[in-house]
């Protein structure tokens, strides 16, 4: 639209503030943060101190050294960050006898925030009047600059349309002639450029000092899940009396724009703060495929003989997986760390299998639910069916987490000199009886939503290794 991109001042004098606001600015003065500085003390060393000082660093006989630095540090010369390292190289000290040199020193630790005028802009227009000052003698009119940056607002509280800290679209036209309805317009057109066809400029009651009698308006636009005319903007001619102050003598058109309400609204989004903070406000609410990202097998073989053992642990399963019990199958038989190792799938009761009924469920993800999918019969079941349709597969079987389990035991046993190690599954309850771990934002997640996990099932294998 013809508009320049310029840097406004952050930091402003508070005589600034006066200029434009007049009489008004005391009461605007409320709103605004002020800086402080920590004024560098002077520094004395006693003869206690000296001694203290011998204590830290032995022979220790450069008091007059010190004193020269501590007055450098007082008087600016030695940035703050910078002293500890000429303490060190004056001194000819290592850097824990320069930190504890310095904590010898109660002045440090005294130093108190000593107000000063200077302020956190709480508004662009709070550094546009000294920027147009300048550039007027600089450009022929008509002058049209735009700036992007925050403002700090000390608001008396924060809520959903309000914060400390906010961003700002800022345009400025100065020109000969311009009209209320000419800043009007245009402001309906960025809007529209903003993606809103409708919006409310509506004349405030009550003018800032800074802005001519009549001429301040807001900018509403309705947010969509709530329907509320949400304030996005404000504008309005500069005033008159606050120009002159600046020598400035043509008339100003300023609008601002809150990018964040511009934003919420865009997103649907009711309170500012889930927004800007979502870490902090907004309810977490993980996809399934992040949840199932965060599901993971708690302890895993950290060996290639030990990926193997899992391997051939599950084929062997999966191969005999309804033979009758008693029995047995090998399932490995080599070296682990110049060990041998001989490895076996068993089941010594009667009547049985090899595998239990759930021993080769898969685990999915759906709307938030953690749960267990057997390979055959969930058809009968709708959640399963809708798990097994719609959710996610994370890719882990119940096997999976029971072999791994199985040949990280394995390789700690061998570790420990031990001969032999059995590792059996018998009924699964929760995540830790199958070796698998969830993120504590998920479970979070899944504890407050009254979402579930279920992996209940009957796995009931066994594995049996022989080491030596």
């Amino acid at each position: 639209l013809g508009f320049r991109e310029i840097v406004v001042p952050t930091l402003i004098e508070e005589d600034e503030i006066y200029k434009q606001y007049g009489p008004q600015a005391p009461v605007i003065l409320d709103r605004i943060f002020f800086l402080a500085n920590l004024e560098r003390p002077d520094i004395g060393i006693s003869d206690e101190k000296i001694d203290q000082i011998k204590d830290i660093i032995q022979g220790f006989d450069s008091p007059d050294e010190l004193k020269t630095i501590f007055k450098k540090y007082k008087l600016g010369k030695i940035n703050s960050d910078d002293l500890p390292e000429v303490l060190m190289t004056e001194l000819g000290i290592e850097e824990y006898q320069a930190t504890a040199l310095l904590s010898l020193f109660e002045e440090f630790r005294e130093l108190k925030p000593v107000p000063t005028s200077l302020t956190l802009r709480s508004h662009t227009t709070a550094g546009w009047f000294s920027v147009l000052q300048q550039i007027q003698q600089r450009e022929d009119l008509p002058i049209q600059l735009f700036a992007v940056g925050p403002k700090y607002r000390r608001e008396q509280k924060l809520d959903k349309t309000h914060l400390y800290e906010s961003w700002t679209a800022s345009l400025v036209i100065m020109t000969e002639e311009m009209s209320l309805e000419d800043g009007k317009r245009l402001t309906e057109k960025i809007m529209d450029k903003l993606e809103f066809k409708k919006v409310n400029c509506k004349i405030k009651r009550a003018t800032s000092k800074y802005y001519a009698p009549k001429t301040e308006f807001e900018v509403y636009v309705k947010h969509p899940e709530t329907g509320e005319m949400i304030e996005v903007g404000d504008a309005g001619f500069y005033s008159p009396v606050a120009l002159a102050r600046y020598d400035i003598s043509n008339p100003v058109f300023n609008l601002g724009i809150g990018l964040e309400r511009v934003l919420m609204i865009r997103e649907g989004v009711e309170d500012i703060r889930e927004l800007i903070y979502p870490y902090q406000y907004q309810e977490i609410e993980p996809t399934d495929e992040e949840i199932a990202r965060m599901l993971e097998i708690k302890k895993e073989p950290k060996t290639k003989a030990g990926e193997k053992i899992a391997k051939k642990v599950k084929k062997t399963a999966e191969s005999h997986k309804d033979e009758p019990s008693p029995c047995e199958f090998e399932a490995f038989e080599g070296e682990v760390n110049d060990a041998k190792v001989r490895v076996r799938v068993i089941e010594t009761e009667e009547d049985k299998k090899l595998v239990g009924p759930a021993g080769f469920n898969e685990i999915y993800v759906y709307d938030g639910n953690i749960v267990g999918v057997p390979p055959e019969g969930w058809e009968e079941y709708k959640f399963l069916k809708k798990a097994r349709d719609n959710g996610i597969n994370t890719g882990i079987t119940y096997m999976d987490a029971f072999a791994a389990l199985a040949a990280s035991r394995i390789e700690e046993a061998i570790q420990k000199g031990e001969k032999k190690v059995k590792v059996r599954v018998p009924i699964v309850k929760s995540l830790g009886d199958l070796n698998l771990k969830l993120g504590k934002s998920a479970r979070r997640y899944i504890t407050n939503n009254k979402k579930r996990i279920d992996i209940r099932g009957p796995v009931f294998t066994t594995v049996l290794a022989e080491v030596g």
